[in-house]
């Protein structure tokens, strides 16, 4: 691990392929800082890049005219290095709208070596290589220039040691024999993150709409969808526009004309001025329209909740033997889909047989079946 604290930056695009080409065999450390306030598109402010010892700073202008950047990230034979990957993927998906190949999540990794679920990157490094991570300057601005010294060296510490944990817990799953399960897995979580990002299906993650009837869900995916299309198109984040529980009261109520829509609670006025005509739209379609293939999934009921503690028991006894975290190995919601349709969902069974999880899920896979059919 270098000792080298110098700030490098890759100033030109041109620089910024030679430099990736040069090292094209070497997995790339890789992470980004953006700001996401009052917007609904993350904005970037800056990309860090790590081949071995040499770390490098760069611009989102530069980053965003590097063909070799855009290829590197795309490359499904080159490892991608980062930690706790969600917001990253996410930000490369809107501003370069690419999906990253190849990505390797270490907060995964971390989580399958034993070594706790969730942790933070400085808590890691900490118990890694007994090192303190300064991030002090976790929440400035990164979109101001010039860049302070204090947020350079803070943005180089953040992947100074993603090459080096990488080594360190390779070591660790290889000799658990869970490296490729953690390939997998990472695979997996990127996939399912593009999936979820869909803006048809944000209606689905919508706290509370279980309890609309199937004609108002319909309503209010089309109200969500709505939503969505004008968050986009202004850049502005979805509670600027009408916030999920103003979504829900809307659907519930079906208002057919601008009085009504006013009258439902928590609708500003200045939503009524400027959208009534989109939102009671809305409604109208969604009150014609044929029932949603897919429902808001509702909490379990009491028979499901104690089938949910007999499964995630012979789950944890899994885990547990294996030191991997449960909610890692069964979330949570993957148990609450598998109960509610082990019948008719070959996709929520499919997640606990297939691939890593079925291979360390198969002693126990009679049993759960058996509480099932109980």
């Amino acid at each position: 691990m270098s000792n080298d604290k110098a700030v490098r930056w890759l100033e030109t695009a041109s620089e910024l392929d030679d430099w990736l080409a040069s090292h094209n065999d070497t997995p790339l450390a890789l992470d980004t800082e953006f700001e996401r306030v009052n917007t609904f598109f993350p904005i970037p402010g800056l990309v860090q890049l790590g081949l071995g010892d040499d770390l490098r700073l760069v611009e989102p202008a530069v980053a965003e005219t590097s063909e070799g950047f855009r290829n590197c990230l795309s490359d499904t034979q080159r490892p991608k290095l980062l930690y706790a990957m969600s917001e990253d993927l996410e930000l490369f998906r809107q501003w370069l709208k690419l999906e990253p190949r190849y990505v390797l999540d270490l907060q995964l990794a971390a989580a399958l070596a034993g070594l706790g679920f969730s942790v933070g990157y400085a808590r890691m490094v900490e118990n890694l290589f007994e090192v303190e991570v300064d991030k002090s300057a976790t929440r400035s601005d990164w979109l101001a220039r010039p860049l302070t010294d204090t947020q350079c060296r803070y943005a180089l510490e953040d992947i100074r040691y993603l090459m080096p944990m990488h080594s360190r817990l390779r070591v660790l799953l290889e000799s658990r024999e869970l490296y490729q399960a953690w390939i997998e897995e990472c695979d997996r979580f990127a996939s399912e993150l593009a999936s979820q990002s869909e803006p048809e299906n944000y209606y689905l993650r919508i706290r509370g709409g279980w309890q609309l009837s199937p004609r108002q869900q319909v309503v209010l995916k089309c109200l969500a969808d709505w939503r969505e299309t004008e968050c986009r198109r202004r850049d502005r984040p979805r509670g600027r526009i009408l916030a999920d529980p103003v979504l829900i009261g809307i659907a519930e109520r079906m208002p057919e004309s601008k009085g009504a829509l006013a009258a439902v609670s928590d609708v500003p006025p200045v939503v009524v001025r400027r959208y009534a005509e989109h939102i009671l739209d809305c409604v109208e379609r969604g009150a014609s329209a044929p029932p949603n293939p897919d429902k808001i999934e509702s909490p379990l009921t009491r028979e499901e909740q104690g089938l949910f503690k007999q499964v995630k028991g012979l789950f944890r006894n899994v885990a547990d033997a294996r030191e991997v975290p449960v909610e890692l190995l069964a979330p949570r919601r993957r148990i609450e889909s598998f109960i509610r349709c082990r019948h008719a969902d070959e996709g929520a069974v499919r997640f606990f047989r297939e691939g890593w999880r079925g291979e360390l899920l198969a002693p126990v896979l009679d049993d759960v079946t058996r509480v099932l059919s109980k």
